[in-house]
């Protein structure tokens, strides 16, 4: 042993006295700090570093459907990042999970942008380029933090990579936070192309339609609205004219002009790993909360106990919103491949009796297993969700004016439903939007945050009743906001 260890010191003897040359070679399996940021290669690598935090994460892609199961749309039957627990009221910094994971994929994302733009100045490139690659980074450092502010409130704001001395940065105001939210989006509005969204790269029209759902949520009603009615004016979107469901597979995503941004995934490189066909469409882990599909309208656009055409079973999709098949699927529903192949093994994982997540799984991913690869893209944002923008913020800032029903009824008719009675009150123009935002977007996981807003989550959650009979609890003095990671406090 002995001999070992005076072998070792000489060893390090020898590493130390060396010369300076040999110490300060770069490595060989990874790029430099010293030789990074010069080409524009290199930021061209940067760039696709900050984007690649989307995909495979628990805050921007396929990890959100369990947020929609915090609310009484999705049920997380396994339990996966501790979101069953904190659905029943277990909400610490010490619960893990979604509390530590969304805490933890923003500020990745966020550290990555501020590398990037305190660092992208130094790189000889085309100026205007150059631009455009700043607004893309401010873009996802809103979206970061906005993510933030939505689950933590004020919290913590870097603008710039931080010295040891500046790590500890004290707890910003919600207000401050959204201050800087607001004004990156400004700035990569104003750097960003005009053009619809097709690559995976923010353009103007992603910045926009972030910057209306900011200001929604913190009640700048109508400032939200100019905001929505600009990507609505910008005539580079409009909703999906293919199958409702298409739009969230591969098959419908490409150049789909109701897609405004998303997680971006394309097999064979970049796949979802454990991604929506193996989670929801064979572990059914997130599943759909066993009462929510009695919330589907009738075909008639009545709540199924008004509606004349309810046949008394709140399962059976006979005459009801086609927005419900679209999204919900049942045991005895197998996945139909297009050559005719029926497959209905849900025996791996969460195998419960919760009704199935439709949205998401590709028919011809069957038969599902461990070796399926989903490249599905997430969408972020979709145009339908800024017409609902608009229209409740227009409903809120100004009352029920036509181009509130006008946005609604575009996306109720796309799906069939009938448009919006006329005269309605400004309450009963609020209930059918909060109706559209549900039976349009579940599963996508905006419930959670939109009922948090609507202050209706103290009143929704405590009545929900969970597969074995338990029920969920919500306590609105502290749960409207997750606390901070107890690891991050230490």
């Amino acid at each position: 042993m002995k001999a070992k260890i005076i072998i070792l010191l000489g060893v390090t003897a020898f590493l130390f006295s060396s010369c300076e040359d040999f110490l300060d070679k770069n490595p060989l399996d990874a790029i430099a700090s010293e030789t990074f940021w010069n080409t524009e290669k290199d930021a061209d690598m940067a760039l696709a570093g900050v984007y690649s935090v989307m995909v495979n994460n628990h805050s921007y892609d396929w990890e959100r459907m369990n947020w929609d199961c915090l609310t009484d749309i999705g049920f997380q039957y396994a339990n996966h990042s501790n979101t069953h627990d904190i659905a029943r009221g277990l909400l610490e910094p010490t619960t893990g999970g979604l509390v530590n994971n969304i805490y933890n994929d923003c500020y990745r994302a966020s550290s990555r942008c501020n590398v990037f733009l305190s660092n992208i100045e130094n790189v000889e490139m085309d100026a205007a380029k150059k631009a455009r690659y700043i607004g893309e980074v401010k873009y996802m450092r809103a979206l970061s933090y906005f993510q933030l502010t939505e689950f933590y409130g004020g919290v913590p704001l870097y603008t710039s990579p931080p010295t040891v001395d500046e790590a500890k940065v004290p707890q910003s105001p919600k207000s401050e936070v959204v201050a800087q939210i607001l004004q990156d989006l400004d700035d990569a509005i104003a750097a960003l192309p005009d053009a619809p969204y097709t690559d995976g790269h923010a353009v103007q029209g992603s910045a926009e339609a972030l910057k209306a759902k900011v200001l929604m949520h913190n009640e700048s009603w109508a400032e939200a609205a100019d905001a929505a009615r600009q990507v609505m004016q910008s005539g580079h979107y409009t909703l999906y004219e293919g199958e409702y469901n298409e739009m969230f597979l591969t098959v419908g995503q490409d150049n789909n002009p109701e897609i405004i941004f998303s997680a971006k995934y394309q097999n064979p490189d970049i796949y979802g790993s454990w991604g929506p066909d193996i989670i929801a469409g064979w572990w059914n882990s997130p599943s759909i909360q066993p009462d929510f599909p009695a919330q589907y309208q009738c075909i008639d656009g009545l709540p199924i106990d008004e509606s004349p055409l309810y046949t008394g079973d709140p399962n059976d999709k006979t005459n009801r919103d086609p927005r419900m098949d679209y999204t919900v699927r049942y045991a005895d529903e197998p996945i139909v491949r297009s050559d005719g192949y029926e497959w209905s093994d849900w025996t791996a994982g969460a195998k419960g009796d919760a009704p199935m997540v439709k949205k998401y799984v590709n028919p011809e991913s069957v038969p599902i297993d461990y070796s399926v690869k989903s490249d599905q893209d997430y969408i972020i944002t979709r145009y339908a969700d800024v017409l609902l923008t608009y229209a409740e913020s227009q409903n809120e800032a100004s009352g029920r004016d036509q181009t509130v029903y006008d946005a609604v009824n575009e996306v109720r008719t796309r799906v069939g439903m009938p448009e919006l009675p006329d005269g309605l009150s400004q309450g009963e123009m609020r209930d059918a939007i909060r109706y559209e935002r549900v039976a349009e977007l579940a599963m996508e996981g905006y419930h959670y945050w939109d009922i948090k807003r609507w202050k209706t989550a103290e009143t929704i959650i405590p009545e929900i009743v969970d597969p074995g009979g338990f029920y969920r609890s919500y306590d609105p003095s502290k749960h409207y906001i997750f606390p901070f990671p107890q690891s991050e406090m230490d």
